[in-house]
């Protein structure tokens, strides 16, 4: 691939690039079989059980789970198209509405996140190991806690362990990536099957918590409160995938065709999503009568298992958790980060930096509570990212109609250079859809210092996601609108 020689190199390195047609390999089934790959996942298995755990009845629950799929599917479309068309990652695509520079903000934004999944899903992952290590060894492995850190010396060395062996695959790049999610994904769906099997042997049944009415109920603990409950939940569940709604360039940049990665992702998400809730929930109500109580962590259930069950199941999630962090968690930041500094940072060492901030940020503390992972972490960052994905939206379809100059992306002077690499209108837009959202999330993170939050910032925090994106689509339309867009330059090939 050649390069123009006005192509400024500070925006400019090949693994941001626009794809080549040759490179456009990925058909809807590769597309499909990455989103089950990631959509078999532990949190995302665990996310219906803190619906039930807030009252909601199983169908609720599985319900609530595929509608926020539907919601979120929407954005993924939209901001995917613009990754097929030119073959340009998010990180290049926001040079479009927030300036040549100003892109760093929202891919630092979308990176840092990325960064707490990535070790999050290391934490489940070296959390299996532990477990594992422990059936084998017939006892727990570890010692007391380490001071400071709150874990054991022995759940330390197996998140460490963990984290060693996902660095193969960002030492091989992308299409290791996409070939491990493509070869995992019919197994974690017999796999599925299997544990259903396994828990209607063990039961006779699935159960009592499939026809446990729902708390809401007339005459329930939790009567005529279900609203209340419901819209924070469905944020939360928006939130889980509201980093993919703005990195999804990054995948379907390899898309042969629009028709290829819209059929692929409207396949692979909201119905497999949905139906890990549903299992999610019937292995749980299972697990009632197995062992007198709910038993919501899957990595607890494979434990109890015995014989080469055991092994084989942890085995299993071990390798899901793998595939699903790498492709989930840190393709996209390690483009974010090589965006910052594309001169310097090349897509081997963003996933570097990605795996390196994830250890530092002690993602076992994030999980200490239901409170803290649903309505701090993923409703907190919803309300951070759903303002970028408005400005993209917007900017994309309305001001560009689809149509951008891919070359000038990559220059200093060029038509999106706005002022000194800057837009104005895409940083007032993202602050104004953040600031409302703030007095809520500092209520909900740091109630004790934060007490006298208005009711009204609180409620309008349970719809972090929808006001987030909302204000900013608005804010930047308007500021765009009387704003004379520069004339389309002529793409030059940059292959």
């Amino acid at each position: 691939m050649s390069m123009d020689p006005a192509v400024n190199k500070e925006l400019w390195n090949e693994d941001l690039a626009p794809t080549g047609a040759a490179q456009r390999t990925w058909r809807w089934y590769h597309f499909a079989a990455l989103w089950v790959g990631m959509v078999i996942s532990i949190p995302a298995y665990m996310l219906a059980a803190s619906l039930i755990e807030g009252g909601m009845s199983a169908w609720q629950a599985v319900l609530t789970v595929f509608l926020a799929n539907v919601i979120v599917l929407l954005p993924m479309l939209l901001i995917g198209h613009a990754g097929t068309k030119y073959g340009i990652p998010y990180a290049v695509l926001a040079r479009a509405s927030f300036g040549t520079r100003g892109a760093r903000l929202p891919a630092l934004m979308r990176a840092i996140v990325a960064c707490g999944w990535y070790g999050i899903q290391t934490w489940f992952g070296g959390s299996m190991i532990y477990t594992l290590l422990g059936v084998l060894l017939g006892a727990p492995i570890g010692g007391g806690n380490l001071p400071g850190l709150g874990i054991n010396p022995g759940q330390l060395a197996c998140f460490l362990g963990f984290w060693a062996v996902q660095m193969y695959f960002i030492v091989h790049g992308m299409e290791s990536i996409r070939k491990l999610e493509t070869y995992t994904a019919p197994l974690k769906i017999a796999i599925c099957f299997l544990l259903l099997g396994w828990v209607y042997q063990k039961v006779g049944g699935f159960g009592p918590l499939l026809a446990q009415p729902s708390a809401f109920v007339a005459g329930g603990p939790k009567a005529g409160l279900f609203w209340s409950v419901f819209w924070p939940s469905l944020t939360a569940m928006i939130g889980y995938w509201a980093t993919l709604a703005l990195n999804i360039p990054d995948f379907t940049r390899f898309a042969k065709t629009q028709r290829d990665q819209v059929l692929g992702q409207s396949l692979g998400l909201p119905l497999p999503m949905a139906l890990l809730a549903a299992l999610a929930v019937t292995v749980t109500s299972a697990t009632v009568v197995l062992y007198g109580k709910a038993l919501w962590d899957p990595v607890d259930v494979a434990s109890r298992m015995t014989g080469v069950a055991v092994l084989v199941a942890l085995l299993i999630l071990l390798i899901d958790t793998a595939s699903v962090n790498l492709a989930a968690n840190m393709v996209g930041p390690a483009y974010d980060f090589s965006a910052l500094s594309p001169k310097h940072i090349s897509y081997r060492m963003g996933g570097y930096i990605t795996a390196g901030i994830a250890l530092v940020m002690m993602p076992w503390k994030i999980l200490e509570k239901t409170e803290n992972y649903i309505f701090i972490w993923l409703t907190g960052y919803s309300a951070l990212l759903g303002p970028i994905a408005g400005v993209l939206i917007i900017d994309y379809y309305f001001i560009r109609k689809t149509e951008l100059a891919v070359d000038q992306l990559y220059r200093d002077d060029g038509i999106y250079s706005y002022r000194n690499g800057w837009n104005t209108a895409a940083i007032v837009a993202f602050v104004a859809g953040v600031l409302p959202n703030i007095p809520g999330f500092l209520n909900a993170a740091f109630p004790e210092s934060f007490p006298g939050v208005g009711a009204g910032f609180k409620t309008l925090y349970t719809y972090a996601w929808f006001v987030g994106i909302a204000i900013a689509a608005v804010v930047y339309g308007l500021m765009m609108k009387d704003r004379a867009v520069p004339a389309m330059a002529p793409a030059r090939s940059l292959d």
